[in-house]
Parts: C-alpha cells; sequence; structure tokens
C-alpha cells in the first residue's frame, strides 16, 4: 500500500480509538490496518461492521485478525431503523471516530457523534457526490464529463450523502484512454494515503496538539 503523503509519525501518542464501518471488498479498512501495523497511524481498530454478510471484506477482515459484526441493512426498513442498531455497538467498542470505508448505507447519526463521523469519497467533491454516486459510477461520470483531473475526498459525515466539510483532498490525472478500472485504480492509490493522513490530522485536533 501506498505511504503517507507527509513526514508525521505519531508512533507516541495514544491510538486513536477506530470503528470501521464496510458493505464491500473492505480494501480501506485492510489499508488502515497495516497502516497502524507499521507505525504510520496511531490508532487502534476496536470495532468493524458490515452491512453486508456476503461482503468480501468480511472474510478479508477476520483474516487480518479482527473481528467483525454484520448488521444487514436489508433486514431493516428504513436508515434509522439501521442506525438504531449500528450505534450501540459503535458506543459498546469505545470508538472515538468511526471510519466509513466503502460503507453505501445511509446513517442517521446521533449527537453524540456529530463530527466524529468521516467518509471517503472516490472524487473530489463536491463535484460527483450525492445518492447512487459509488464506486464505477463515480468513475464512469468523470470520464463522461470529460474531467482532466480527479481524485479522493475525506469529510465529515451529516444527515446527507457526501455534503459535510472537508477533512483531506487529493488529486490525480485523468488520462487517455482511461476507463472507469484504470482510473479507479490510480484514485484507490490517492485513498491509500488521503485516509491516514486524515485520521492523523483529526487525531491531533482531539489529542489537543
Amino acid at each position: 500500500m501506498a505511504k503517507p503523503g507527509d513526514a508525521s509519525r505519531a508512533t507516541s501518542a495514544k491510538p486513536l480509538r477506530l470503528a470501521v464501518l464496510i458493505s464491500g471488498g473492505g480494501r480501506t479498512l485492510i489499508n488502515l490496518a497495516e497502516q497502524i501495523d507499521a507505525g504510520e497511524l496511531a490508532a487502534q481498530i476496536v470495532c468493524v461492521i458490515s452491512s453486508r454478510g456476503d461482503a468480501a471484506g468480511v472474510e478479508r477482515t477476520r483474516k487480518r485478525g479482527l473481528a467483525v459484526q454484520v448488521v444487514e441493512r436489508k433486514s431493516f426498513r428504513g436508515s434509522a431503523e439501521f442506525s438504531g442498531v449500528v450505534w450501540p455497538i459503535v458506543r459498546q467498542s469505545g470508538a472515538e471516530l468511526v471510519c466509513l470505508a466503502g460503507f453505501l448505507s445511509l446513517l442517521v447519526i446521533p449527537d453524540d457523534f456529530a463530527g466524529r463521523v468521516i467518509n471517503i469519497h472516490p472524487a473530489l467533491l463536491p463535484k460527483f457526490g450525492g445518492p447512487g454516486m459509488f464506486g464505477h459510477h463515480v468513475h464512469e461520470a468523470v470520464l463522461a464529463a470529460g474531467e482532466k483531473e480527479s481524485g479522493c475526498t475525506v469529510h465529515y459525515c451529516d444527515q446527507s450523502y457526501d455534503t459535510g466539510a472537508i477533512v483531506v483532498q487529493r488529486r490525480c490525472p485523468v488520462l487517455p484512454g482511461d476507463t472507469p478500472d484504470t482510473l479507479a485504480a490510480r484514485v484507490f492509490e490517492q485513498e491509500c494515503i488521503a485516509y491516514p493522513q486524515a485520521i492523523r490530522k483529526i487525531a491531533a485536533e482531539v489529542r489537543g496538539r
């Protein structure tokens, strides 16, 4: 995985306790775990929740030695009911920051977690965000629009899709002949840098440094 883009190494800091929520392959979660193991990110993954039991990330997470709880989104009538099951799990874990990592379900964020939930989006918000804009849908839209540049955005979450304050953005070129797959791979390289960078930034603020 890509190395962090800045020189800060917070190995002596108290680890920030993370809850990581997934819906798919879990590659972003694995990247965070690898950064933690390498001493590049002073954090601890204390909770993993998947909104799909058949997500490849469930098995991938378990192979990393991390416990994962499945809360099937399809089992609930709406976002409020689903969120009402997710948040007690997060609270019980003692997580200080919730990281959405390819998590495709809208969460109703309670007051005690306002400003404590972040997401990574595979485009330069505010462009190419909103309902339905995830995964390859984003990269297809970027290519269809003729953009010369793309990238990723780590942002705080509010009660809608992709509208919270931006924490970190990283950019990459859109090259002639790009397909959604080739562009996705280039953007993901930046995601592997951006998410740990954003967590370090937030940790410094939380720890008052």
